[in-house]
């Protein structure tokens, strides 16, 4: 009997979801896209699930290898802790709408330490498909499986399309594989990235990758299966946030007739989220601007509690910024987003504007590191003898970043039309 012989006829939570979303399109002509958050910190999991209950929308989860793996990743979260987690959390405040967790960038060497430690292609393979099935025996609801970065061909050269159909076709046999062997629930495919030559924006390689991985995908066995997501370059990426709604709705159009989404990535502070339903958009991804969020809270506190010493009533600070900037240089993890022209060998050489980017974005490496979590917990404690509630002043910070893409993404008040 053939593997695609075996499948149930049943859909994933996520394709489920979607197709919800296109029955109310046709309706009424409001066109939604999901919005991700990427839970970079716990303050995070806690504000996107407040923001979705406050706004009566559905949630997405997309957690990178490097935050959440078989190892911890930088959050201290395995798979199996990180859907617990959101599942207490759900609970916590009866949040009982649409959640879906999923992997984002999940590949070889898209864990940095294989790409600094030099990992071979078998190697990163095996922990990506290791942590591929520790996500679904946890209950993922969706995988992006995103094989397009090689350290292994020469710099400056470009990853054939036709390896990455290749590892990408592998990557989801293993995981059916897997799900089907356990009779587990069906789960949502994301492919693809914006990497991959220059861009999915091109039309050639674009119809070169569907037409690829639909022939890879029916070579293997899985006819059934295909991705309802493809991530495309849409105009934003680490320093653009101007998305390109025309760009959109022509990679919209050519992604339509194969039967998936765009997926846009990099949609931090984004000047126009209203484009993204109106030019057919399927979802999201929002992360690094919630570490911003979560770093101006802490200063917001930190001058409340450098008052409150100025004015004798606490006697030992936290000292929180000190020890956050100690900790991002320290842990060197701000040399991966530096610029040609800036000194990895020397942080404090870089201008002053790029050096408070550079530790904002990369609060969320060290959010867990010992020393910050001490100096987090005196700055809460010596606020409350004060009646001030540093937890709920953060989560306002980031819950009203988010509140921004609810309303942008026309999901406000959609759990009660599902």
């Amino acid at each position: 009997m053939s593997n695609s012989a075996q499948i149930k006829p049943n859909l994933s939570k996520t394709e489920l979801l979607l197709k919800r979303i296109k029955e109310l399109k046709d309706e009424t002509n409001i066109p939604r896209t999901l919005f991700a958050a990427c839970p970079n910190s716990l303050a995070v999991i806690k504000s996107s699930l407040r923001a979705a209950k406050r706004n009566n929308a559905p949630i997405k989860f997309a957690a990178t290898l490097n935050q959440v793996d078989q190892d911890g990743g930088y959050t201290g979260m395995t798979q199996k802790q990180f859907v617990n987690i959101i599942h207490r959390e759900s609970e916590a405040i009866n949040f009982t709408g649409p959640v879906i967790i999923a992997i984002d960038h999940g590949g070889p060497w898209l864990r940095d330490n294989q790409r600094v430690e030099k990992w071979s292609l078998d190697q990163t393979m095996n922990w990506v498909k290791k942590s591929f099935t520790d996500a679904i025996d946890a209950g993922y609801d969706l995988i992006h499986v995103d094989p397009t970065i090689d350290i292994e061909i020469k710099k400056g050269q470009i990853i054939d399309i036709e390896v990455v159909v290749d590892r990408t076709v592998e990557l989801i046999a293993h995981c059916e594989k897997h799900r089907r062997n356990k009779d587990l629930p069906p789960i949502a495919y994301e492919v693809g990235t914006e990497e991959v030559h220059g861009g999915l924006a091109d039309m050639k390689v674009f119809r070169r990758f569907f037409e690829l991985l639909k022939k890879g995908l029916l070579e293997a066995g899985y006819k059934d299966v295909w991705p309802c997501f493809v991530v495309g370059k849409v105009g934003t990426d680490l320093h653009t946030t101007l998305f390109d709604p025309e760009t959109a709705k022509t990679i919209t159009k050519v992604a339509q007739e194969f039967g998936s989404l765009i997926k846009g990535h990099y949609s931090d502070n984004v000047d126009n989220p209203e484009d993204y339903p109106l030019s057919g958009m399927g979802a999201a991804n929002v992360g690094p601007e919630f570490t911003e969020r979560e770093y101006d809270g802490l200063i917001e506190l930190d001058e409340l509690e450098l008052q409150l010493h100025k004015e004798g009533k606490i006697v030992k600070p936290s000292g929180i910024m000190d020890i956050l900037w100690k900790a991002v240089i320290d842990s060197n993890r701000w040399k991966k987003w530096l610029k040609s022209d800036e000194d990895s060998n020397d942080f404090y050489s870089i201008s002053g504007e790029r050096q408070l980017w550079l530790i904002k974005t990369g609060c969320r490496y060290i959010w867990e590191n010992p020393e910050v979590v001490a100096s987090r917990c005196r700055l809460f404690q010596n606020l409350s003898s004060f009646g001030i509630d540093g937890e709920q002043i953060i989560s306002m910070n980031i819950e009203n970043a988010m509140d921004k893409y609810f309303w942008k993404f026309n999901l406000v008040g959609l759990n009660d039309l599902l």
